[in-house]
């Protein structure tokens, strides 16, 4: 899997993958958004140590990769937001046929309800907490204003984690696939970690 990303990371599309997988992914979150932004990530690191690439194939340019991921999760984030204050009836049918997502949705309106915004920086790491958190905020009609910002530093820190993985795992380990694996690891640590502190009902009171 590693090879196929990597092969991607020297086409111009790679910027287009990366931000139309972090869009969606609010909705899937199955889809490799992560793994996407470590592996470009990587190849820079890669390239950089190399020297200049040779040839028409090009290397992911860091800043311009956290500026796409950033922006990109702030859009899905909005979208999410806007189908969960217009889903309606059809949304709360959906949610009640999963019942992880009607337990997470309870606890997590509950604490988007009484203002726990840090609650939405944590959860951008948890697998799927970032779809329970933008469609909780608009189910629970949060104003835009009181969502927006925490989105973008959710995005931002999330995304300047993902990245910094991949580049400086890269560059302290000189290998681009030890990098991006290690990385990778590191990433859904992280997400296991956020997961564990979005469960815990003492943090949702303490974040509210």
């Amino acid at each position: 899997m590693f090879e196929t990303l990597g092969s991607l990371t020297a086409s111009p599309w790679i910027y287009a993958l990366v931000a139309v997988s972090i869009v969606l992914d609010v909705f899937l979150p199955v889809l490799p958004s992560g793994v996407l932004v470590i592996t470009a990530a990587a190849a820079a690191a890669a390239a950089g140590a190399a020297g200049p690439v040779p040839g028409p194939e090009q290397v992911p340019d860091i800043l311009l990769l956290l500026v796409i991921a950033t922006t990109a999760s702030v859009l899905g984030d909005m979208a999410a937001y806007r189908l969960g204050r217009r889903g309606g009836a059809r949304l709360d049918r959906a949610i009640a046929r999963s019942r992880r997502l009607t337990r997470a949705h309870e606890r997590l309106g509950t604490v988007l309800a009484r203002g726990g915004g840090a609650l939405v920086v944590i959860a951008r790491f948890a697998p799927a907490g970032r779809s329970v958190v933008s469609l909780g905020a608009g189910k629970t009609q949060r104003k835009v204003a009181e969502f927006l910002p925490w989105s973008v530093l959710a995005g931002m820190a999330w995304a300047g984690y993902s990245v910094a993985l991949g580049y400086f795992g890269t560059q302290w380990l000189g290998t681009q696939w030890l990098g991006t694996a290690l990385s990778v690891v590191a990433l859904f640590a992280a997400g296991a970690l956020a997961a564990f502190l979005v469960r815990r009902p003492e943090a949702g009171a303490a974040t509210a």
